[in-house]
C-alpha cells in the first residue's frame, strides 16, 4: 500500500490499466491530471484514500484462470463458468469501451483515422456479441442442461425443436469465426494495440482494454469450440444410442 501511496495516479494507471476504472467510477482525471498522487485525489474528490487503495490492490491482485483444467468440468458447470465469467464480462465491458472509444474519437479521430474504423467494428462486434450470447443462454446451454438431466435419470432425449445439437452448434461456430475475423482487423489497426507516440493515458487504457476484450473472446470461444460443444454433440450421440 506505501508503494501506491508514492505513485501518481497516471503511473498506476500505466501499470495496470484495469485500475482505470476505478479512477473513472469516481470521476477522477487519470490522463490530463495523471500526475496526482492518491492522497490528492481523494481529498480533492471527498473519498477516503484507503478506500480507493483498496479498491486498486484488489483489482491489481485478481487472479486467472489459465491453470484450471476445464476439460475435466461437468458441462453444465462449464455452460455456468462461460455465461457468469466471459458472457457478463462482455456485457459489462462493452459499455466501457463504448465510451473510451467515443472520446478518443472526439479528440484524437481527426490526427487518427483508424480510430473510426477500430470504433465501427468494435460496435458491430458488441451488437452480434450480443444476440449471439443470448442464442446460446435461450437455445444452446439449456440444451446441454436437458441433455444432462436425461442422462442423470436415464430417460431418453426429447426432440429438440432445432433437431439436433449440432445445428445451433454449427451456427455459434460461424459467429465465433465472424468475431474472431473482426478482431483481427481491429488488431491490425491499431498495430496490435499499440498506442501511438502522441497517445495519452485514456488512450492506452482503451487500447489495453480492447486487447484484454480479444484475449478473453479467445478464451470465451476455446471453452466452447473446444470443449463444451465437441462434448455436448458426444453427449446427444451417446443419448441417442
Amino acid at each position: 500500500m506505501e508503494n501506491l501511496m508514492t505513485k501518481s495516479i497516471g503511473e498506476i494507471v500505466a501499470e495496470n490499466y484495469r485500475t482505470a476504472q476505478i479512477f473513472k467510477n469516481h470521476k477522477i482525471d487519470f490522463c490530463c491530471k495523471g500526475n496526482r498522487s492518491i492522497v490528492e485525489v481523494a481529498e480533492k474528490n471527498k473519498l477516503d484514500a484507503n478506500l480507493l487503495l483498496q479498491e486498486i490492490e484488489t483489482v491489481q491482485h485478481q487472479t486467472n484462470d489459465n491453470n484450471i483444467d476445464f476439460k475435466t468440468w461437468p458441462l453444465d458447470l462449464l455452460a455456468d463458468y462461460i455465461e457468469k465469467k466471459h458472457h457478463r464480462y462482455v456485457e459489462a465491458q462493452i459499455p466501457i469501451l463504448n465510451q473510451y472509444l467515443a472520446k478518443l474519437c472526439r479528440v484524437h479521430g481527426e490526427r487518427h483515422s483508424e480510430l473510426l474504423e477500430i470504433t465501427a467494428h468494435f460496435n458491430k462486434s458488441a451488437g452480434e456479441l450480443a444476440m449471439h450470447m443470448k442464442k446460446e443462454e435461450l437455445i444452446v446451454f439449456p440444451a446441454v442442461r436437458k441433455m444432462l438431466h436425461s442422462k442423470h435419470l436415464g430417460n431418453p432425449l426429447a426432440q429438440q425443436n432445432f433437431g439436433t445439437i449440432q445445428n445451433p452448434i454449427q451456427m455459434m461456430m460461424q459467429e465465433h469465426e465472424n468475431e474472431g475475423d473482426r478482431f483481427r482487423l481491429i488488431a491490425e489497426l491499431s498495430d496490435n494495440y499499440t498506442p501511438p507516440a502522441d497517445a495519452c493515458n485514456t488512450y492506452r487504457v482503451t487500447f489495453s482494454l480492447l486487447q484484454e476484450f480479444e484475449e478473453d473472446l479467445h478464451k470465451h470461444i476455446h471453452l466452447e469450440n473446444n470443449i463444451l460443444f465437441p462434448k455436448a454433440i458426444e453427449l446427444e450421440k451417446v443419448l441417442n444410442d
